[in-house]
């Protein structure tokens, strides 16, 4: 049975034996951020710790950090830990943290047993924080941790060493990181995440990891088609892109990525900036297909929120690809151009060049978001283009913006009739 400790107030002075009998059956602490433990408590605990500590059976322990609670983290740490998550507190609200409690933050992290260690998640954006300064520190944690290790998040960048050693971890599923990759290659001969599931990258990450896996996988030499990447290939199935700075969202961002046929979910948080930039959507109908094509176990697809430019150069045609090579997909975002929305339509759904793609199934699709995409059409054209949008996703219910006074949530409504019509028809 997993034993769970809540504090939230200071025992009185005596309820100290049953909190001793009772911390040494626990398997799993939470200290909160509205614990109200005091520095007279904390001290009570350190000078009256006995022998294997208070919690030597711990094994899952998830701290919410605070100035206050920081300094006493250690009181919790037994040998046996296999889950480690300390998020940073919002009491810090948007303003840097003190660069002394990052200090802390990583002598504490120094004195934690690793020996069984499964999770380490450090839920600590950047905030403009020195991580580079702690990068051995954080590194000497990374190289105690052994084949047990399962998921690892942390803020701040890794030696080369410490790099290469998570890389080869064999058991290693969960995986994010805002630091780029080793300026020294992997062995040719060894595997890269083997059976990573989930892996984000953030803050920029993507520009140098996604570029190195494309090289991994085809400028090493291979032995019978196996290569560095053959396990991630078959095991990957989250791939989370974090603002993506410096990275357009073009063919060569997205052809690394479709070397993973088994993806599930492909999200890529990037946002057009407002004012003169441009739209960072550089995809086209065709790049757009390729990578439907190779990724067709897809639930999910998110490329960023459609901005109000209305400049890309992709357009429905690309919805058609999608839906007819993902039929799993039930979530979709993704830049298209609305300009001549009829016309692209029309093609789609006309053109014989589309003749086979037409024929395939459909996903089922019931909601697509078009966030500050634009849409301005008279009587026969909402008629068209509810018409074009039911033909191509059967399933779809509504198409939801940013604005409910866009002209899709009167498409929305017109779909709702056209389903109604098709379900219903009159005699």
């Amino acid at each position: 049975m997993l034993l769970q400790l809540r504090i939230v107030r200071d025992p009185p002075p005596e309820a100290w034996n049953r909190v001793r009998r009772y911390a040494s059956w626990m398997h799993e602490v939470h200290v909160l951020e509205w614990s109200t433990l005091g520095e007279d408590t904390f001290r009570v605990l350190r000078l009256n710790s006995p022998a294997g500590g208070w919690f030597p059976a711990l094994q899952d322990l998830f701290w919410i950090i605070t100035e206050h609670n920081l300094p006493h983290a250690d009181l919790f740490f037994s040998p046996h830990l296999k889950e480690v998550t300390m998020n940073v507190s919002g009491s810090w609200g948007n303003t840097s943290i003190p660069r002394y409690v990052l200090s802390t933050i990583t002598s504490i992290l120094f004195a934690l047993p690793t020996s069984a260690l499964q999770l380490l998640v450090i839920g600590i954006d950047g905030r403009g924080a020195p991580w580079a300064d702690f990068k051995e520190l954080f590194s000497s944690v990374v190289l105690r941790c052994g084949p047990s290790l399962t998921g690892f998040t942390s803020p701040a960048p890794l030696s080369d060493t410490a790099m290469n050693h998570l890389i080869q971890l064999p058991h290693l599923h969960t995986w994010s990181t805002g630091g780029p990759p080793p300026n020294s290659s992997p062995s040719s001969l060894s595997p890269v995440f083997p059976s990573l599931a989930q892996l984000t990258l953030r803050d920029g990450a993507a520009c140098g990891w996604l570029p190195l896996l494309e090289r991994l996988e085809h400028n090493v030499l291979t032995t019978k088609g196996v290569t560095p990447l053959s396990g991630m290939k078959e095991s990957l199935r989250f791939l989370d892109v974090y603002n993506p700075s410096g990275c357009a969202l073009n063919v060569s961002f997205t052809l690394p990525i479709q070397m993973f046929r088994n993806l599930i979910s492909l999200n890529v948080q990037v946002c057009c900036r407002g004012g003169n930039a441009r739209c960072g959507f550089e995809l086209s109908d065709d790049d757009v297909a390729k990578l439907a094509i190779a990724l067709p176990q897809l639930d999910s697809l998110f490329l960023g929120h459609p901005c109000f430019r209305n400049t890309c150069a992709t357009t429905a045609i690309c919805l058609l690809s999608i839906s007819t090579y993902c039929v799993k997909l039930r979530y979709l975002e993704i830049h298209f151009n609305t300009t001549n929305i009829v016309d692209n339509l029309k093609t789609a759904l006309e053109d014989p060049r589309f003749e086979a793609l037409r024929s395939r199934p459909r996903c089922t699709l019931s909601c697509l978001e078009v966030h500050w995409l634009p849409l301005t059409l008279d009587e026969s054209g909402f008629e068209m283009v509810a018409d074009g949008m039911a033909d191509i996703f059967p399933s779809l219910e509504r198409c939801e913006g940013a604005s409910e006074y866009s002209g899709w949530r009167e498409l929305s409504e017109r779909i709702t009739v056209l389903r109604e019509v098709r379900t219903f028809p009159t005699s």
